[in-house]
């Protein structure tokens, strides 16, 4: 295992570095740093994205024939770390990190030249249709019925968790095709148009105060069948290979580090301002376990890329990975809003400038609320347990 970089790669790092000093707007950066969501502000996104597709560099994960970066898996690594280091926001992975690897693979030539191009200039934005409110973890029970009708299918039903469908101009499905057989054989994969007729979309707000989940209902919505994925009633077997994607979830740890930075420097902030601030020394010991905890992720991130480099798989570390820096995350998203105390009660930013606070103090207690669903999505902190016993331990 070979965990140093080499100078062609440190060369790389320093021009993307660079790249990101002069061309990483600062509004970009605080609507990055302030916000509580899952996915930072559609518009927010879109314009980084813009920006790093003209430079050519928006998807890296691509292959090169569909606008990729050919980078190696060295480089795709400290591309994300210095993004996260120098603040940018995480492009929504909707569309440009779930539904394109799908698309690539099992999609018509028609859907590829369709499709592609308008999620990479921003012209399609996508949500994800699988959650359903009967079925969630258990996602193969899903009953949302697509009904062929001439060349068309006709939909009836719901999904629920829908993350910025709001926003959305189309939602890639899950349906269900035939009832009469095993689940999980059932199932197709279906792009749908977000201003098809008999669409509505109704918001959920969290407990954090945030508009970024909803529930779709369709009533009697045509579909050509044209828009569906490979076979039908094989969409289990493209589902579960998206999920591959989202589970995976990239590298994260120069992500956490970033926010454990930014919460010394608000523990710092509150050491000058308050005299006898962590007096018996817990925070301070929490902070050294939580690096000490990163360290070690950024270490299996290390391993994970140099088996990466030298042509493996992640393989169940990844799982390793994830159960990890779930974990971390938490734990920063908790010591914040240890720290901020009986501040913490104002989650909204204060509107006629009284208030002295930093504005990311009133993200923390929602990002603390929000980040909650890291146990549960992409994979359940349970299910992650379950291929660590079974897959690392032997079990």
């Amino acid at each position: 295992m070979d965990l140093s970089f080499s100078q062609e790669e440190l060369v790389f790092q320093q021009e993307v570095r660079a790249f990101l000093q002069e061309n990483l707007p600062a509004h970009i950066v605080e609507a990055t740093r302030n916000g509580s969501g899952v996915f930072v502000d559609k518009d927010i996104a879109l314009e980084w994205q813009g920006i790093l597709a003209e430079k050519g560099w928006a998807v890296p994960q691509w292959p090169v024939e569909h606008g990729g970066t050919g980078w190696t898996a060295t480089q795709k690594y400290l591309f994300s770390k210095e993004c996260y280091h120098a603040g940018a926001p995480m492009l929504i992975p909707l569309g440009l990190l779930m539904l394109a690897p799908v698309i690539m693979a099992f999609g018509s030539e028609a859907q590829k030249a369709e499709y592609l191009p308008k999620m990479l200039n921003g012209e399609h934005y996508w949500c994800q249709g699988y959650s359903e409110p009967g079925a969630g973890s258990d996602l193969a029970s899903l009953k949302l019925k697509a009904e062929a009708d001439g060349d068309d299918y006709l939909l009836n039903g719901s999904k629920i968790w829908t993350t910025h469908a709001h926003l959305a101009d189309h939602i890639f499905c899950l349906v269900r095709t035939d009832s009469q057989c095993k689940p999980q054989h059932g199932i197709s994969f279906l792009l749908v148009d977000m201003r098809t007729p008999g669409i509505t979309v109704d918001p959920i707000i969290t407990m954090a105060g945030d508009h970024e989940v909803n529930q779709v209902f369709f009533d009697n919505v045509r579909v050509p069948q044209s828009n569906r994925i490979g076979e039908e009633n094989k969409g289990w077997t493209y589902a579960k290979y998206l999920l591959e994607f989202e589970r995976g979830g990239g590298f994260s740890g120069d992500r956490i580090r970033h926010e454990l930075n930014q919460l010394k420097g608000l523990i710092a902030d509150v050491q000058k301002s308050t005299p006898g601030f962590d007096r018996s020394g817990s925070i301070g010991r929490k902070v050294a376990r939580i690096d000490i905890d990163l360290k070690a992720l950024e270490i299996i991130e290390l391993r994970i890329l140099s088996s990466l480099s030298s042509g493996g798989t992640p393989g169940p570390e990844s799982s390793v990975m994830k159960l990890t820096y779930t974990r971390i995350e938490q734990a920063v998203n908790e010591l914040a809003v240890e720290v901020i105390g009986y501040q913490g009660i104002a989650m909204d930013p204060v509107e006629d400038g009284s208030d002295e606070r930093p504005d990311y103090i009133s993200s923390i207690v929602p990002r603390y609320l929000n980040n909650r669903a890291a146990s549960i999505f992409g994979g359940s902190q349970e299910v992650q347990r379950n291929i660590v016993s079974k897959f690392v331990l032997g079990l």
